[in-house]
């Protein structure tokens, strides 16, 4: 079992090629004994931005706060605030921050892709 607040646990940059002002928090993993998902926070800095790219896992988004755009396969959609993205395997993918403030997105994946 696992109870604490998320500020609580450390951030790290997003050190990928592509990747631009991006930090992550690995809120639930499994070092925490999840078996079968891992959630993780997002922080895009203003016009920051994920890398373009392409992974075999399914994920799911919850937007916290802020507004951006999620490319994916090439179409552009817009977002903000409470939305929830899918984003299927294999599709080409990128979320930017085209607001004015943080960005902040939980991303949950399969623990397998961890």
């Amino acid at each position: 079992m696992k109870v604490e607040k998320s500020s609580n646990i450390s951030k790290c940059a997003v050190e990928l090629d592509g990747a631009k002002d991006v930090e992550i928090r690995w809120l639930i993993s499994k070092e925490d004994g999840a078996e079968n998902f891992a959630m993780r926070m997002f922080e895009l800095q203003l016009g920051g931005h994920t890398p373009l790219h392409t992974h075999t896992h399914e994920h799911e988004v919850f937007v916290i706060e802020g507004q951006g755009v999620f490319v994916c396969e090439g179409q552009e959609n817009e977002f903000s605030a409470e939305y929830v993205i899918f984003v299927p395997g294999g599709e080409e993918h990128q979320f930017r921050n085209t607001g004015n403030s943080v960005l902040r997105m939980l991303c949950l994946i399969p623990a397998s892709a961890v």
